[in-house]
């Protein structure tokens, strides 16, 4: 096990109190509140987005975030893009920084894909649906970046047109 919560030690039976010494040991390192990781556990590429995953496991990786994880742009997003059902909570994480983007009803579940990365599950927009939020957020993330991503998505994955077939990514009839 490469991740362990404070509530999944307790229920194993171990006393708040080893989890803080094998802390000072160096063994585990605190993320954040009540999430460890093992110090010897490999960290991959996509680590900032597995903390943000294991803070709000509701919320789903999406726009400039989902674009970078899908190889797909030049942009590199120094905040983790984050969707979180309308009237939830905003994932309350101090690092990596958090940019929050709240969608309802079939905006925000259409299109939901779950990877395993570091042993723990994130949630990850497709390729079309994250296109079609990129241009739906144009004016906040700009429009030369929506245009770009459509392009590069289409050279990457010009294989599978249906892909980038941004008329299919949302349901038509939904609401955000």
């Amino acid at each position: 096990m490469l991740r362990i919560t404070a509530r999944g030690a307790r229920r194993a039976g171990l006393h708040s109190q080893h989890l803080t010494r094998l802390v000072a040991a160096g063994t585990l390192e605190r993320t954040s509140r009540g999430q460890y990781r093992r110090t010897d556990a490999p960290i991959t590429e996509h680590h900032s987005l597995v903390r943000v995953a294991a803070a709000a496991p509701r919320g789903v990786i999406c726009l400039l975030s989902a674009l970078s994880f899908h190889g797909i742009g030049t942009q590199l997003p120094a905040e983790v893009w984050v969707a979180v059902e309308q009237g939830r909570r905003a994932p309350a994480i101090t690092f990596p920084p958090v940019r929050v983007v709240r969608f309802s009803g079939q905006a925000f579940t259409h299109g939901i894909e779950t990877h395993v990365l570091e042993n723990q599950p994130v949630r990850v927009y497709s390729v079309a649906k994250t296109l079609a939020d990129v241009f739906k957020f144009r004016n906040r993330i700009g429009l030369d970046v929506a245009i770009e991503a459509l392009k590069d998505a289409w050279h990457l994955r010009s294989p599978y047109p249906s892909t980038v077939a941004i008329g299919r990514a949302v349901p038509s009839g939904s609401k955000s």
